[in-house]
């Protein structure tokens, strides 16, 4: 028996924002970042569609990027002075993540941040309180799964949260805020996007009722992206959806490999001065994996799927991967994303000398190997890596050399 779960309600359109206006309840707490969504005037919206429903609101503003345990903790120290009934989540990926966790320690107090990362192990939520996530960005959709990403800065590790149980009751997808978006935001994000849809296609848990929204959303984002990420608001508009799309697919599909490496590189080296951006992490490890991949035969025939979707020709399922490859390493291009860790440079630009020295990788990386293994995401990848192949294949991303193993 499998099982499909997506929020209850999703509002979705220019204007979807004004739903909050129906919320029944007496409380909501707003959960957001930094300061877009309130130089926007969306952070006002929301709390002025709130009031008009009747509730009192109370904010937990400053959530940071790649959100930390710490974060989690003291919002829902927040939650437990608050009493809300209902909890609104606005922006990125980070604040809905972060809200997420909150959550399930509101609920719960007792437990800990090592429960929450048990793979499905969550108890029943919604004692106290709904939960409502409102996306900003147009890759993460966060908005509609089941997954959380908290960062342990202890650690240097990025720990997926996956229970269905964090899957919003309500998600508003207005595409008007995703034009606030930098347009490094709007490639890194995308490529997130991406990344979950194709990945979703080829997870060991794909089924009949994910398969169309990952094709479609790859559809979409390939006609979509580089348009948004040039400034085309009607392309950015449509993003917004298929990125919505593809966190539909990928919430029940699950994901694989690419995601493992991401998490476990994120914040790896954030002592040297910066972070490998997930979406960034994820666009150069994507083709990597997926010559990787392609050598299990379901793996390989999905991909040709793909290929044919979007039209890259090729006579056998050997030369679409390739095409594959090449159209994604372009689109990176397109996006100026690099293509490997030792050209990965400040804000996540292409660099001569990226920001993570050779030994420095190689030092780490039996660790970083083993925690990629270890994450969530690799139970569902088509081909289960060992330590020496995990390891080779974050040196072929370091490296950017080819997969033939």
């Amino acid at each position: 028996m499998a099982r499909f779960t997506l929020p209850r309600d999703i509002y979705h359109g220019k204007g979807a924002l004004e739903a909050l206006k129906t919320f029944k309840g007496k409380r909501a707490l707003i959960c957001t970042g930094g300061g877009s969504m309130k130089r926007g005037g969306f952070l006002q919206k929301v709390e002025d569609y709130l009031k008009e429903a009747g509730m009192e609101i109370e904010l937990f503003e400053g959530i940071e990027p790649d959100p930390s345990v710490e974060t989690v903790m003291k919002g829902a120290e927040a939650m437990q002075k608050f009493q809300p009934d209902w909890i609104v989540a606005i922006g990125g990926g980070s604040p809905i993540d972060a809200a997420k966790a909150m959550w399930i320690k509101y609920e719960y107090p007792d437990t800990t941040f090592q429960d929450m990362c048990k793979v499905f192990g969550l108890p029943k939520l919604r004692t106290k309180a709904k939960f409502c996530a409102i996306s900003s960005t147009s890759g993460t959709a966060t908005e509609v799964t089941a997954f959380s990403i908290i960062t342990d800065y202890q650690k240097g590790i990025k720990y997926p949260i996956a229970d269905f149980e964090i899957t919003p009751d309500v998600a508003i997808v207005d595409p008007e805020l995703a034009h606030t978006m930098p347009k490094k935001l709007v490639a890194h994000t995308g490529m997130d996007a991406m990344t979950h849809a194709i990945e979703a296609y080829v997870s060991t848990a794909n089924c009949a009722y994910t398969d169309p929204l990952a094709i479609h959303a790859i559809e979409m984002i390939m006609d979509k992206l580089v348009k948004s990420y040039n400034e085309d608001m009607d392309a950015r508009d449509a993003m917004h959806d298929a990125q919505c799309l593809a966190g539909m697919a990928f919430s029940n599909a699950l994901l694989g490999i690419v995601h493992s490496m991401a998490h476990k590189t994120g914040a790896a080296f954030a002592d040297l001065g910066a972070h490998i951006i997930h979406g960034a992490a994820n666009a150069m490890y994507l083709p990597k994996v997926i010559a990787f991949n392609a050598k299990d035969p379901v793996a390989k025939q999905r991909y040709g799927v793909i290929a044919d979707y979007m039209h890259l020709g090729g006579t056998n399922d050997d030369e679409k991967v390739e095409l594959l490859i090449a159209y994604l390493r372009q689109m990176n291009d397109d996006l100026n994303i690099p293509h490997s860790i030792n050209h990965y440079g400040a804000d996540g630009l292409p660099a001569e000398q990226g920001f993570v020295p050779e030994d420095v990788f190689l030092q780490r990386l039996p660790e970083i190997a083993a925690n990629a293994i270890l994450d969530a995401c690799t139970g569902s990848n088509p081909r289960q890596p060992s330590q020496e192949e995990m390891e080779e294949l974050l040196k072929c991303c370091y490296f950017d050399t080819e997969v033939d193993f």
